[in-house]
């Protein structure tokens, strides 16, 4: 993160509110690694770039700390400025089940 991120980036989960700030934002990603117990499958399905701009489409599954399997089907949108990403929001559906 420290390599492709703005030290100003923002990330941002379906319409929740933003998380502002590399710092916290490389925290938030630690809490939800956290969670994860065993991964299962990254597996990108779309990918795209534009001026400025990437997306790519993915399946995840991992087994979470508590032993319950967990599958998201997910769509990463990052925005870039000086080949950094300063902006990335995340799609998924919080009701999927494996």
């Amino acid at each position: 993160m420290n390599e492709l991120y703005d030290k100003d980036t923002v990330m941002q989960d379906n319409a929740n509110p933003p998380t502002k700030g590399l710092g916290t934002n490389i925290e938030r990603e630690k809490q939800f690694m956290s969670g994860v117990k065993e991964w299962k499958g990254f597996t990108v399905t779309a990918s795209c770039v534009g001026d400025n701009v990437t997306f790519y489409e993915c399946n995840i599954d991992f087994i979470a700390t508590n032993g319950q399997p967990v599958h998201m089907e997910q769509v990463s949108v990052a925005k870039w400025k000086n080949g950094k990403i300063v902006h990335e929001r995340f799609h998924y559906d919080t009701g999927k089940k494996p």
